[in-house]
């Protein structure tokens, strides 16, 4: 049958990229090379949605973007100075082609085209009650429902009725939008996923991670700030913030695994910070080893701080095929436990006989952790130990990450002794929550105020998980957030229907 790979599959998973670019010739081919820099956010789908002055013109399919977007045909169709496009790993809805991104549908103001990276926790109430009043949905995407609050809104501009859309949702969402008036890039008032943007001449363009803006040229400007919408139209850039200001939470994730180490995150080198998370490891859980040595490829810049910070030197112990795609066939049993020998292999004359420290992002399931320790034995390590550079998962993601069930993770149903018993390692450590701040370089993790969203490792939700309802409990921020939605800072920009506005959701 045809599986994920194995060490693919004790991962927490990609969530999902997006591009756009407004005010240049050959938009699409320009987001097609923008995706690519954003495959490893997802790897499921890929699509692109281009506007040639009123007329929308769109290509989605399912797998990688090479294969699907290299053909001079498929782009020349795709004509526009204006296009937005989405890599897609589902986090809600199936893997289907009617969920690829970008979602299109024409309103009463024209076409409307979205791309999503994030999740709306509330989607499936929200749905249930569009659906009461007559919406017809073509896809099984949370991203569908903010088309219909947007399609069903009362007020009179689109700009109104998306605020009003936007006001109506609860969790985490980075937007790119295409629109007959322009194009429209936002993201939520904790600015849980990232997003960012950039300048080629006097074009916009906006990508969830900096790689994608190196890859076309163009020039980072800053990041989109939590909260804020982006109105670009006939080359006019715009900036609003209809939301009260909240402290920002963005997902500490991105650094610890999610986004390319060469990408910058809200002001910060994703690869300086993996690297002082591994200091932090060191300093916090010493290891006596001959080699320390990464678990590829993302505990890559992770073992290069904890070899420069302990003085132990870096290997490459676990060499990586890096001509083995995310899936391969598995003809039986018999040979199931030799596929984690497909993607990597242990590096023998090396480790034979030494004393090694294994250096990971995560450990979700912990299968992997056990295959990757049962192979250094088998290549002769005399002692295998563990430090894995985020705190233990011990929540599920309901902002764009896929995560396990909570009883799937191990660190939910185990002690960390209990779980070094399992992936038989000599030892076993994580970095601490406020090493991991401070890696990030915040002081330490405030209580009351966390300064990101780490729920994964605390179980402390920003916001509301209406569709939860009883399943995680959100934290103190949440509350106060709701008791402070009257009390917003002034805005630059008033819806101007008469209705009066809708009381402003947790997030």
């Amino acid at each position: 049958m045809l599986t994920t790979h194995p060490f693919d599959d004790d991962k927490l998973r990609e969530e999902c990229g997006v591009f756009g670019i407004a005010g240049i010739d050959d938009a699409a081919a320009m987001v097609a090379l923008g995706l690519h820099a954003l495959q490893h956010r997802g790897q499921e789908a890929a699509g692109i949605t281009c506007r040639n002055g009123k007329e929308f013109y769109s290509h989605r399919a399912l797998g990688p973007v090479a294969g699907n977007f290299d053909s001079e045909e498929i782009i020349n169709r795709l004509r526009g100075d204006s296009a937005c496009g989405h890599v897609r790993y589902s986090t809600t809805g199936a893997g289907t082609l009617r969920n690829v991104q970008p979602l299109e549908a024409d309103l009463a103001s024209g076409g409307f085209a979205i791309a999503h990276n994030g999740n709306i926790s509330n989607a499936l109430a929200l749905r249930d009650e569009l659906v009461r009043h007559g919406s017809i949905f073509q896809s099984t995407s949370d991203t569908e429902v903010i088309i219909h609050l947007v399609a069903t809104s009362k007020y009179r501009t689109l700009l109104d009725k998306f605020i009003d859309a936007l006001k109506q949702v609860e969790g985490a969402y980075s937007l790119i939008c295409m629109t007959a008036e322009g194009m429209i890039a936002c993201r939520d008032p904790l600015g849980i996923r990232p997003l960012v943007m950039g300048r080629i001449g006097e074009a916009y363009v906006f990508a969830s991670e900096t790689v994608a803006l190196d890859l076309v040229g163009a020039e980072y400007v800053r990041s989109v700030e939590p909260g804020e919408l982006i109105v670009v139209t006939n080359g006019e850039l715009r900036s609003h913030r209809p939301f009260p200001n909240n402290q920002a939470r963005p997902c500490i994730f991105e650094h610890v695994y999610f986004s390319r180490p060469d990408s910058i995150v809200d002001g910060s080198s994703v690869y300086s910070v993996r690297k002082g998370i591994g200091a932090q490891l060191a300093i916090e859980s010493p290891v006596d080893a001959d080699y320390v040595i990464p678990v590829p490829d993302s505990g890559t810049p992770a073992a290069l701080g904890f070899s420069e910070q302990s003085g132990i030197p870096f290997e490459l112990g676990i060499i990586r095929s890096h001509y083995v795609g995310r899936t391969f066939i598995q003809p039986g049993d018999g040979v199931r436990h030799l596929g984690v020998k497909l993607k990597h292999n242990a590096n023998r004359p090396l480790v034979n006989g030494k004393k090694i420290v294994l250096v990971d992002d995560s450990i979700v399931r912990g299968t992997t952790s056990l295959k990757i320790v049962q192979m250094m034995r088998e290549a002769g390590a005399a002692e295998v130990h563990m430090r894995i550079a985020s705190p233990p998962t011990m929540h599920s993601c309901f902002y764009g990450v896929n995560t396990p069930k909570r009883e799937k993770l191990l660190a939910a149903r185990k002690s960390i002794e209990e779980m070094r018993e399992f992936i038989q390692a000599d030892s076993l450590a994580f970095v601490s929550i406020d090493g991991l701040y401070r890696a990030a370089g915040e002081d330490t993790r405030h209580d009351l105020q966390p300064q990101y969203c780490d729920a994964c490792f605390t179980g402390a939700y920003p916001t509301v998980l209406t569709d939860r309802d009883g399943e995680e409990e959100t934290d103190q921020l949440t509350m106060l957030n709701e008791r402070s939605d009257s009390s917003g800072t002034a805005r630059d920009h008033e819806p101007s229907g008469d209705l009066p506005r809708l009381k402003q959701s947790a997030n």
